[in-house]
Parts: structure tokens; sequence; C-alpha cells
């Protein structure tokens, strides 16, 4: 038995250095909702790395989503992409300026992996520990969606499957 229901936040974006930074923005402010203020700079600094591989090695494209799922006492934040390479653990080397996203990704989660999705893509994932005194859903009042609403944002779909009133997808356009 599910003693609370899943709360899901969907992000789909070009990874592009400019939308990266948006959606760390988003992923703080889901967070701040669902009263998790502490996994917040542990979960932008995820999918920071994940959305940065994306930019700089996915291909055909870099149109990618975001999820972030909290069910239970677990967060689990996924990025899937169209490049059905799955990515690999580098041994750090601490005097090197890239090549240790996955490693920083690693060391702040509780767990991550990949894993391919469908014939052309995959995915790839972290977990972080969820407090035990999350309020329960749905919340009332405004949602980190509905002032997202207000800002000159374009070019990404937002969608939060746990809230009541919103669309499994709703464009985002300012």
């Amino acid at each position: 038995m599910i003693s609370q229901p899943s709360r899901q936040c969907t992000v789909e974006l070009q990874a592009l250095p400019s939308r990266i930074g948006q959606v760390r923005r988003i992923v703080s402010a889901h967070l701040r909702y669902w009263h998790l203020d502490p996994l917040i700079d542990r979960a932008a600094l995820g999918v920071t790395e994940l959305l940065t591989n994306v930019h700089l090695h996915a291909r055909p494209d870099k149109t990618c989503t975001v999820e972030m799922e909290l069910l239970l006492e677990r967060l689990t934040v996924s990025v899937y992409d169209h490049d059905p390479r799955l990515p690999e653990l580098r041994e750090v080397d601490p005097s090197s300026t890239s090549g240790r996203g996955l490693a920083m990704v690693a060391a702040v989660a509780d767990s991550w992996g990949a894993r391919p999705d469908g014939d052309s893509g995959k995915v790839v994932w972290f977990t972080l520990p969820a407090p035990v005194s999350a309020p329960a859903w749905p919340m009332r009042g405004p949602t980190p969606y509905d002032r997202a609403l207000e800002l000159p944002v374009r070019g990404y779909v937002v969608a939060d499957r746990g809230k009541e009133r919103a669309p499994a997808r709703s464009v985002v356009a300012g």
C-alpha cells in the first residue's frame, strides 16, 4: 500500500546552456513547493551535470526530458534523451576540467544509473532520500507551474502530473 501519492514534474527542452539554468530553477522551485528544501542543492547539481552531458555528447539532437518523481521517501531525477549510447563513469583526474559529471552525480546521489529507453534513446537517473516530514499531496495555492507561466520563458514544456488542475502536458510560453 502506498501511503502518499506520487508527485511528479516533467520538463521537455533542448539541452542548451541557457535552458539548463532555467530547468535548474524549475527543479529548485518544485522542491521548495514540495517542502524538500534540503534536496535542492544536490538535485540541482545532478540535473545540471546530466543536462550538460546531453548538451556535450547526445546525438542526433539535444532534445531531452527531465522528470522528477517523489514516491514514498525517495526522489528520482531522470533525464531522457535520443542517443542510445550509455554513459560511462570515468576515473576522475583531480586536475581535469571536464569528464567529472557522472562522478559528481554519483558523489551526491544515493544511487544512479543508465538504461536504454526504447530503440533509440536512454535514460540516466539518480535518487536522493527525501525527508519523511514532507507534507502530503495535494498542496493548496499556486504551484511553481503557475508561477512559471508568468516568466518570459520559451522553448520547453512543463508538466506537473501530481497537480489536480494541471493537464498532463502544458506548454509554457511567455
